[in-house]
């Protein structure tokens, strides 16, 4: 059967091995009735054998389905033959490669024209069957494209569905925020509209639609009025796709020439602007040039391995800049090398990227289809800084991510979660291993309303059942001593009365005189020797016992010191979302509004421009005066006073 996909023909054949016969299809077969083929026996090394001349000596792509029709694997082969009889043949070490030619029930091949055909098809059907012996590519991003769209006048903008629709997409990108930079960036130089108006050259001429307000501020030149012609407006969108490709001096050029222009027309405000996005142009270009302005189009690539996963980064270089970069984990699967895994990790990115780049930067030699491709090993040079900086990239990536599985030990084994809480039970010097910790923050709103929160963790890990949140009820005004000694004595008399078990650990993040507050709701319960309380100071890091001079510094790369950030951050951020939860249902009241005399429009005016209660506090009534009036100010400076 023939078939034409991507502007190349190929052919697919489907190759079974025979089967024994048995007793019943042996009797079907004297009664003339169909053949029935067991479809779960894997097929056999002889099996294979019978059926293996039936397989051209011709470059393409292979698929390995199990029993049930699952596709188990897809590969590329510059000889089909060779390289599918190889499995039949050899004896694996691998588990996973020998688990893999057990599994295969039969086989099915594509022959394409060429061994780079053959490669883009293997990436192709990788990506879109992931099949489980296969690298996995574990990037399941969707990328922001800067669209240009088909349309009188057309307008750009990110998306993050590419639609084929005629539109031009640039891209895609790596980061969404960086993209709307680039727009924001793109728009203090090239004026281009962002209505939505329906711009056909009929609809401008019947005088449909009139200037807004972009075109006043400088933004857009007005197409909506024929202010601006289809040909001027283009040249701004081919300047768009130079800035995006890193090819500024054309955009430079452009501007330096309307620059001329608009002097020799006397119209020296507008040259001078123009002068200023060429200086803006140029300081860009300077932070954006890496290693050397004479680099053509490149593509740069490095790969470390750590455990079962290898990490790839990729820089793509245009015009000497790097518009470009990205890193990826992949997870091998069977036997592959180190340049298998490259090559196939080139492969999908520069599929994914829409490179076009002729040479390709990598650390090693590897083998790579398309001969009109340059690979360079690069030994010194502009491009091996390139490579080192790819490698600097990829050496961060890997080690970011160390950092997060060491502060987050979810989804970690029990020895690992026990190996930390060990070791910060050490630096501590505690009875018990603290697999309980609670934690305790004040926090208050523009100086006034104090809240509290409370986070739990079990084992090195939240334990959000047992998070709490603290609407305090005793204390009035500002006072973080009062407010820690009654949620901790509320906290703890609850677990008391209810009889639940008390922590190992208790952390007051604060000063000492926090912790002495929190210490003297424990001793009033009578819980001085069931419960162990440090305080966390929140610049230094440093932990302190009640009563101690000195306190105790955590080795600042200690993985105890990590899980102790960790439960802080975590307190912080229930805190903050605490607060916003209650702002967002108005359920706070401005002190200030709790003057007589005082209402909700002059606390928001004192607000607004002291930016806190203690500001205000702090203010005399002379200038408050002059803000709010003398009567007003007199109140406000009394109850203060009180």
């Amino acid at each position: 059967m023939r078939f034409r996909v991507s502007g190349f023909a190929f052919y697919s054949n489907k190759l079974q091995a025979p089967q024994p016969e048995t007793r019943n299809e042996k009797r079907e077969t004297r009664n003339e009735k169909p053949k029935i083929v067991p479809w779960n026996t894997p097929m056999t090394s002889e099996q294979f054998h019978q059926i293996a001349h039936t397989i051209p000596h011709q470059p393409g792509i292979y698929k390995y389905y199990d029993g049930q029709n699952t596709l188990l694997y897809v590969g590329k082969a510059k000889d089909l033959r060779k390289r599918v009889g190889s499995y039949f043949s050899k004896t694996f070490t691998n588990y996973k490669t020998h688990e893999l030619v057990h599994r295969i029930h039969h086989v099915e091949f594509t022959i394409v024209g060429s061994e780079q055909d053959a490669f883009l098809l293997e990436n192709s059907l990788i990506k879109e069957y992931q099949p489980r012996f296969n690298i996995n590519l574990k990037d399941d991003k969707s990328y922001p494209y800067i669209v240009i769209k088909k349309e009188p006048f057309p307008r750009i903008f990110l998306t993050r569905k590419k639609i084929d629709d005629g539109s031009e997409y640039l891209g895609p990108f790596t980061s969404a925020g960086k993209v709307r930079e680039l727009i924001s960036f793109i728009r203090q130089f090239v004026p281009l509209r962002t209505c939505k108006l329906n711009l056909t050259e009929q609809n401008i001429r019947k005088g449909k639609f009139k200037v807004c307000l972009e075109y006043h501020l400088g933004n857009c030149k007005g197409p909506c009025e024929a202010l601006q012609s289809a040909e001027d407006y283009n040249e701004g969108l081919q300047d768009v796709r130079n800035i995006l490709k890193g090819n500024l001096g054309s955009v430079i050029n452009h501007f330096k020439k309307e620059m001329q222009q608009y002097a020799m027309n006397l119209s020296f405000e507008k040259a001078e602007l123009t002068r200023k996005k060429i200086e803006h142009l140029e300081s860009y270009q300077a932070r954006s040039v890496i290693v050397s302005r004479h680099l053509t189009n490149i593509d740069v690539f490095s790969i470390l391995k750590d455990g079962n996963l290898a990490y790839v980064n990729y820089l793509m270089v245009q015009n000497g800049t790097i518009v470009q970069t990205h890193t990826v984990p992949l997870e091998p699967k069977l036997e592959e090398t180190e340049e298998e895994v490259l090559s196939f990790a080139i492969g999908s990115l520069r599929t994914s990227f829409n490179s076009l780049a002729a040479e390709i930067i990598v650390p090693f030699p590897i083998e790579y289809p398309d001969k009109a491709v340059t690979i360079t090993v690069p030994k010194a040079g502009d491009k091996k800084k390139l490579l080192d900086l790819s490698v600097k990239n990829v050496e961060y990536f890997t080690e970011e991510i160390r950092k997060k599985k060491t502060l987050h030990l979810e989804g970690r084994t029990d020895r690992e979660k026990k190996k930390v809480l060990y070791e910060l039970q050490e630096y501590l010097q505690l009875p018990e291993v603290p697999d309980h910790i609670e934690c305790f923050d004040n926090s208050n709103f523009q100086g006034s309303f104090p809240v509290s929160a409370m986070v739990c963790f079990r084992d090195g890990v939240p334990y959000k059942d047992d998070y709490r949140r603290f609407n305090v009820k005793t204390v009035q005004g500002i006072n973080d001593f009062a407010t820690m000694k009654e949620v901790v004595f509320r906290r703890y008399k609850r677990l008391m009365t209810d009889q639940e078990p008390l922590p190992k650990l208790v952390i007051i993040d604060g000063g000492k005189g926090q912790l002495s507050a929190a210490m003297e709701s424990i001793t009033e319960l009578g819980l001085e020797h069931h419960l162990h309380l440090v305080g966390l100071a929140k610049n230094e890091e440093e932990l302190f016992f009640p009563g101690d001079t000195e306190s105790i510094k955590l080795p600042w790369d200690s993985d105890s010191l990590k899980l102790v950030r960790r439960i802080r951050d975590e307190v912080h951020r229930f805190g903050i979302a605490f607060h916003r939860n209650k702002r967002s249902k108005g359920t706070f009241k401005n002190e200030l509004e709790s003057i007589s005399g005082i209402g909700s429009q002059t606390a928001q005016q004192l607000l607004k421009e002291y930016r806190s209660v203690k500001n205000i506090r702090e203010r005399s009534e002379e200038e408050l005066a002059a803000l709010v009036g003398k009567a007003k100010a007199r109140i406000i400076t009394q109850y203060f006073k009180k």
